[in-house]
């Protein structure tokens, strides 16, 4: 998902600058596995006239299987990929209300 980055004069309303703001953050390792597969399925979703309906769940297999994943270790991640993708969606939704 494209987020314009935030301009050093946007930042300096605030009184920061970009050295100021670190982009990184902190993935669990129990949800390590289930981030690398939506992070892998990030160019498979479905859009509409309203934007984004969800993850091409057809996808699903080939994409964490050319990512390492098993049959097996995909079938237990897919309730956990759901999760992201119901607040990837809710974040989305939020963004589009906004403009």
């Amino acid at each position: 998902m494209y987020e314009p980055s935030i301009s050093a004069t946007q930042l300096s309303m605030f009184g920061l600058s970009p050295g100021d703001c670190d982009d990184t953050f902190e993935v669990w390792s129990d949800n390590w596995p289930a981030f690398r597969l939506f992070e892998a399925m990030t160019t498979q979703w479905r859009t509409g006239a309203c934007g984004a309906t969800g993850l091409d769940y057809s996808a699903i297999y080939d994409t964490a299987s050319l990512s390492g994943f098993t049959k097996k270790a995909t079938i237990k991640l897919f309730p956990d990929l759901r999760v992201l993708e119901a607040e990837a969606m809710l974040a989305m939704s939020e963004q589009m209300n906004k403009g």
